[in-house]
């Protein structure tokens, strides 16, 4: 017969006086035992758990021990709704419900009742049930190993096809461009190609050729040798050197001066480097990731940007879409990204506001992920409750009129829509209309006039 049990796992730090009779979470759980935090890890990466009880016993007192625990579950796995278990003195302790509130899903105090526990751990299952089915639902592609800080996450056609082109390119070794506007995650996505390509274990050297000084350009991507210019008091190995046998990521290359694209050219076309200063021409191999926010057909056509070199990047392509392209995707990244943050700087936040989720989807999000990113940092840091609002964000001026409606707005809104269509399914006649609404009709002429609802009356008024 097919196991039911859903798996539970059970941390008990310190001795129960009144142990929990197996027979009590035998019926329904799968019990995985574990005597300390390091072992109960061991077992998270072995089993798949959706909830775990957490015995504190709280005889030495040590908050702080109790709070190192259970960051430490937290940032193991944070998928799991962890309930405490206490003795009634701990529970007590200010600072021990100050952990309780920020780091569990809920508590449960001795002496054990049965029935109230097994109801606990039920809602902590279920509620985690629908929060992994929630992130289940998303893609997520990170730029190296583990769950980037600055993930790419996204469940939208766009998005879709944009994991998809990745996973092409990347395992063909020629140069790509990638176009986006800015904080769309364009470094993300040459981070991940060159995780998915036969370089991933070489290194990858980024370049934001915007920032460069224009004096140090050329000593920067190519390098320099000792004594090449005042100041040069040992070789230095450029950016470029840098990356061999990875991948050189040159953001922003439409700001390369035409003077550097000349020598940028050049490299590309010989796969060969000469250090400023130097003799010898230096072999490198080097797989090469452009990305730019601007219009290179343009630029190639007013005589900015070189057209050969254009083609020599160009080779393969990708197109990073605008947050405000994305729209299924903009509620599941900024939840993404506030259980990110919220789980490691406060765990005591859970979620938006509803205002605040109103606010999100109705920003236009000029900034893009970047900007979201950003906001959602700030909201976590300044926040004060357990649900995220709309100043916090900074979206305040957002928010759609719908939701800023007061309760007596709403009201009157309701009634003036009620009195409306009743009037029009009684032909404009007020005395049927009354009858209808279970009022007299000078009350109702008050609140026609009230509410400045046209009406011409009919005949057999």
């Amino acid at each position: 017969m097919l196991d039911t049990r859903r798996a539970l796992l059970y941390l008990r730090l310190g001795p129960m006086e009144e142990p929990i009779p197996p027979s009590l979470l035998g019926q329904e759980w799968d019990v995985h035992e574990a005597s300390n935090p390091q072992v109960a890890m061991e077992l998270m990466g072995r089993q798949k758990f959706l909830v775990g009880l957490f015995y504190w016993d709280g005889a030495s007192h040590d908050v702080h021990a109790l709070r190192l625990h259970a960051e430490m579950l937290h940032e193991a796995n944070n998928h799991i709704n962890w309930v405490a278990l206490l003795s009634g003195v701990t529970r007590s302790f200010r600072h021990v419900s100050r952990v309780i509130t920020s780091h569990f899903y809920d508590y449960h105090t001795l002496p054990l009742d049965a029935e109230r526990l097994a109801f606990t751990l039920g809602h902590a299952y279920g509620m985690a049930e629908i929060a992994n089915s929630f992130s289940e639902g998303a893609n997520v592609l990170t730029g190296g190993e583990g769950e980037s800080e600055f993930a790419m996450v996204g469940q939208s056609p766009a998005m879709r096809a944009v994991f998809q082109t990745i996973h092409k390119v990347a395992s063909i070794d020629l140069n790509v461009m990638i176009r986006g506007e800015s904080g769309t995650g364009k470094e993300l996505a040459a981070q991940a190609i060159h995780q998915l390509s036969h370089r991933a274990q070489g290194p990858f050297v980024a370049v934001n050729c915007g920032a460069l000084p224009r004096d140090l350009i050329q000593a920067e991507l190519f390098g320099h040798e000792k004594g090449a210019f005042t100041g040069a008091d040992r070789r230095k190995i450029g950016r470029i050197e840098a990356a061999q046998n990875g991948t050189l990521f040159l953001d922003e290359i439409g700001d390369l001066p035409l003077d550097m694209q000349v020598n940028l050219l050049r490299f590309l076309q010989e796969k060969t480097i000469d250090r400023l200063g130097g003799t010898n021409q230096i072999p490198v191999d080097v797989r090469v990731i452009a990305a730019t926010h601007v219009n290179l057909e343009r630029a190639v056509e007013e005589g900015r940007f070189r057209e050969d070199l254009y083609y020599r990047l160009n080779v393969l392509h990708l197109e990073m879409p605008p947050l405000r392209d994305r729209g299924e995707d903009i509620e599941l990244i900024a939840d993404h990204f506030l259980h990110q943050f919220a789980n490691r700087v406060k765990p005591s936040i859970k979620g938006f506001s509803q205002p605040a989720l109103e606010a999100i989807k109705s920003h236009s999000w000029p900034g893009n992920v970047r900007e979201m990113v950003n906001r959602i940092q700030r909201a976590v840091v300044m926040g004060e409750g357990r649900l995220v609002k709309p100043r916090e964000l900074g979206l305040d001026q957002d928010i759609p009129k719908s939701i800023l409606m007061t309760l007596s707005e709403a009201r009157a809104k309701a009634e003036k829509e009620v009195i409306e269509r009743t009037l029009s399914e009684a032909r404009n006649n007020v005395s049927k209309a009354a009858r209808r609404l279970d009022i007299s009709r000078v009350t109702l002429y008050r609140l026609m006039e009230q509410h400045a609802i046209d009406w011409q009356g009919s005949k057999d008024d």
